[in-house]
């Protein structure tokens, strides 16, 4: 039996080799999900949430070049090395955008940058604000490749810190989803009877309530915020799940192994997760793969609704709500770059899911 099932497991993993946009998908999926773990590596802004604002080069086109002046604070941060990689550098420097800058006497004058060709406020810095006297350092030609937002932040940054929010959260719905599923699907389909029509109640008539409007009215309940999301679209995903972990153990259980484990006297337990579930597997794996692309945009919505990731954090969802506006002042790659981002990746998760659909279907 097991020597079966490392075969047929062999023999769609070569079905799923043979799938170009499948191996493909799942390529860009991987890279995402690198890119999302180690955001603040990549990212050029690496200050929390990348939220380092600049009004006075807000809305800047992509390749826009400018020097930056950074004035040390002075305050010492004990941060460890893996807090800055994951959770971002707390930033206590202050950051400005210059036209030009001239040293005499010790004292550095710069005129601060201005948009529209106007001239910018000249201010003076003592050079003993910098360690050692050593402004050069603080001095830099900062390129912003994806321009900046309307608050003057690095859109790059934002973009890529974005991802964590879009791509984390199919892994959190999809594993709630699977938990609650597959409890009622496999509670309904093996008992039957009165705990079936119980369980195909519930299901009903959380079936029939609009998924967005029940993200909702959890996401009110839980609270605003970056985890209430995750659960709150988790909780409106079990249905699917459920009705087919149901159906699929309402044809399995009349299986002889099935039988044959009832007359060997194991419990309902171990013939539910050791014998039924994993005969069931393949339409989960689909599904899981569906569910994650669901699960993104309504992430998404609930953002460029207001109600989803708070800010500062950067979300794609947000990034949009925040200059869908844009699309008709002259600036609309300030809403397409995320947009495109979101439709990349629930696009790879598609075609991920009908890959895996197609190697294991059991009749090709």
């Amino acid at each position: 039996m097991s020597y079966q099932n490392n075969s047929l497991t062999k023999l769609a993993l070569q079905k799923f080799k043979k799938n170009f946009w499948g191996v493909f998908s799942l390529g860009i999926i991987v890279c995402i999900g690198l890119i999302s773990i180690f955001a603040y590596l990549f990212a050029p802004d690496a200050s929390k949430n990348a939220n380092q604002m600049h009004l006075s080069i807000h809305s800047k086109s992509p390749g826009f070049d400018v020097q930056m002046l950074t004035i040390p604070s002075g305050i010492e941060s004990n941060q460890n090395f893996f807090s800055k990689l994951f959770f971002g550098k707390n930033n206590t420097d202050t950051e400005i955008p210059i036209q030009s800058y001239e040293v005499n006497n010790n004292i550095l004058s710069y005129t601060e940058y201005a948009s529209d060709g106007l001239k910018g406020l000249e201010k003076q810095i003592d050079l003993s604000r910098f360690p050692n006297s050593n402004y050069k350092n603080y001095i830099e030609l900062r390129s912003f490749e994806f321009g900046t937002d309307k608050y003057g932040r690095d859109y790059l940054s934002r973009v890529l810190i974005g991802s964590r929010i879009s791509f984390f959260i199919g892994f959190v719905a999809v594993f709630i989803s699977l938990i609650v599923g597959l409890l009622f699907g496999s509670l309904a389909g093996y008992y039957g009877g009165k705990v079936d029509a119980f369980i195909m109640w519930i299901i009903n008539i959380t079936w029939s309530i609009p998924t967005l409007l029940l993200v909702i009215a959890i996401t009110l309940a839980l609270g605003k915020g970056f985890w209430q999301v995750f659960i709150a679209v988790g909780l409106t995903m079990w249905v699917e799940v459920a009705r087919v972990v149901r159906g699929q153990i309402i044809s399995a259980k009349e299986m002889q192994y099935v039988t044959a484990a009832r007359a060997l006297g194991y419990n309902d337990y171990r013939i539910i997760t050791k014998h039924i579930l994993p005969n069931i597997f393949g339409p989960l794996i689909v599904i899981s793969a569906a569910n994650f692309a669901a699960a993104i945009l309504i992430e998404s919505g609930l953002s460029f609704l207001g109600i989803g990731a708070q800010p500062p954090m950067a979300s794609w969802g947000a990034m949009i709500k925040d200059h869908y506006n844009y699309i008709i002042l002259g600036k609309p790659y300030l809403a397409l770059i995320p947009g495109f981002c979101i439709m990349l990746l629930v696009m790879a998760f598609m075609l991920v899911g009908n890959a895996l659909r197609d190697a294991l279907d059991v009749k090709t």
